[in-house]
């Protein structure tokens, strides 16, 4: 990649061609950031591993899809953390509704830095997606990330004792603070709602299956996980036994029903790791629909921002009409 082709990463947020490049050539980003060429190779790598799991919030996926009906809105949301409110953004379609909603939920990482400087996620593909179905979509920013601030409720501790289940809760009770809410709001439908969440959201997102609130009609993950890429190697989890059983934890009492996409290129928890975690969440008495979708571009962790109707939609479509039936 040449000079003119890196994202320049002394400023944020970056715009959706440079944040693909990122996360498609986090090697080559390294030079591009000069606080970065500071730090030594250990900080350095680990660093970056941590930007790109962020950056898969806010890509390229959007460019090919139609922009939601109405402008965004920014919105003030009550957080687990005393004092602090969790910024999120709404997209809603044009009308008074009640609308049925979607909540998207980022993933996050255990480096400070790299969450203290996470940009306003959007998920933009997605949320287009959902508006164009007639949803109502919320995408709130946790405590510890971002504009948001506050302390990191999320930690999962030592890499290799890591505590899966309880960082899952931890983010499930700021997912379960946004339902709690939304569900308030004159123009949301109390129930019916979708949670959808991405990487540690989507890990959040199967720990709030586990609650069964009623709010909720079903979930939906993307390459849910925590843990991976340990030390920025590919393929490699801090603890990836201890990661199989939290799903089992989580899958023993959740009833609603769950679909979990990963891609077959994922290095974060790739194909061996997710079967085994769905496995295990479906096997514990789960309502588990697991698919696994081709390659996508250069890193599959980033299905979530890939092109809708080329991987993720027709699932998505398939599984969410089957859930209406049922209801």
């Amino acid at each position: 990649m040449n000079a003119e082709a890196r994202p320049a990463l002394d400023r944020w947020p970056l715009n959706n061609r440079e944040s693909a490049v990122c996360c498609g050539f986090c090697a080559t980003c390294i030079a591009s950031w000069p606080g970065l060429m500071r730090m030594t190779g250990y900080l350095r790598r680990g660093l970056l591993a941590s930007l790109c799991i962020l950056l898969t919030a806010f890509g390229p996926a959007a460019a090919a899809t139609a922009a939601p009906a109405l402008p965004p809105v920014m919105l003030l949301i009550p957080s687990p953390a005393p004092g602090i409110a969790m910024h999120a953004t709404l997209f809603r379609p044009p009308g008074k509704g009640p609308f049925p909603l979607a909540i998207i939920n980022h993933g996050s990482a255990e480096d400070e830095f790299a969450r203290a400087t996470m940009p306003t996620p959007s998920f933009p593909g997605l949320t287009a997606w959902f508006v164009a179905h007639g949803y109502a979509v919320l995408v709130p920013l946790r405590p510890g990330h971002g504009a948001t601030g506050g302390p990191y409720l999320e930690g999962q501790g030592p890499c290799d004792h890591a505590d899966y289940a309880g960082a899952g809760n931890a983010t499930a009770d700021g997912i379960m603070a946004t339902v709690a809410w939304m569900a308030k709001q004159p123009f949301v439908r109390s129930s019916g709602m979708i949670v959808v969440g991405n990487s540690a959201g989507g890990w959040g997102a199967l720990a709030l299956a586990a609650r069964n609130p009623p709010e909720v009609a079903a979930i939906v993950a993307f390459a849910p996980g925590r843990g991976g890429r340990r030390y920025n190697r590919p393929q490699s989890n801090c603890s990836p036994d201890n990661l199989v059983m939290a799903a089992a934890v989580y899958g023993k009492t959740a009833r609603a029903p769950t679909l979990w996409m990963s891609a077959a290129n994922d290095t974060y928890f790739p194909p061996e790791l997710s079967r085994r975690m769905a496995d295990a969440y479906r096997g514990a008495g789960g309502r588990l629909e697991y698919d696994l979708l081709p390659a996508v571009g250069n890193e599959g962790h980033g299905l979530i921002l890939a092109d809708g109707a080329a991987t993720w939609a027709p699932y998505l479509e398939r599984f969410l009409g089957a859930v209406a039936n049922r209801r």
